[in-house]
């Protein structure tokens, strides 16, 4: 799992440092991400979650990040979502992981987040945070995970883009559109 993380954060860097990672999704990154969810699917037919007390806290922490990034795979990262909550109440996974993934989850089906971990360009070239469920609770929701608030979130993602060399993509309508595309293609909508 530790590996397999690594390269994934590896081959990350590499497309980052080249300039063409945040060029849509690269697929070279997404072959990364298909192997190691390949990797993941079988260590969940294994074990269920693998949770820190079993693999270690880096071994753990390498099953999330391959999770977070299985996005070609829903029908992985919902039964991970599942798994997670059902090691939550064991000490076996952690109410921020959850968070983080139902988030996600929620943003390729097309629903509003719940804590506003999932981030995007908006109209004004702007990352922002995707759609957020009742915008008035969201401080308190995320703090209930360990989240700070929200604007340090936005300071923090906007100057990590900025540093990594991100720009809104030229033609926002096209790159939504390729993203309905895939998220179909994949079968995270109908």
């Amino acid at each position: 799992m530790i590996a397999a993380a690594e390269r994934d954060v590896e081959t990350r860097m590499r497309l980052v440092d080249s300039g063409v990672l945040h060029a849509g999704y690269h697929p070279e990154m997404e072959a990364v991400h298909l192997d190691n969810a390949r990797l993941l699917e079988r260590v969940f037919d294994a074990m269920g979650w693998p949770h820190h007390q079993a693999l270690g806290e880096d071994g753990a922490a390498a099953a999330f990040l391959i999770l977070q990034h299985a996005i070609s795979r829903p029908d992985l990262q919902r039964r991970g979502l599942e798994l997670m909550l059902e090691a939550i109440p064991d000490g076996h996974a952690n109410a921020l992981d959850a968070a983080y993934l139902s988030d996600r989850i929620a943003v390729f089906e097309g629903r509003p987040q719940v804590f506003g971990t999932q981030f995007d360009w908006d109209a004004q070239g702007q990352l922002s945070p995707a759609p957020v469920r009742d915008p008035g609770e969201l401080d308190e929701r995320r703090a209930s995970v360990g989240l700070p608030p929200m604007a340090e979130t936005i300071a923090h993602m906007r100057a990590n883009a900025a540093a990594e060399g991100q720009t809104a993509p030229p033609d926002l309508a096209k790159r939504q559109a390729e993203f309905e595309i895939w998220s179909r293609r994949v079968g995270w909508r109908a």
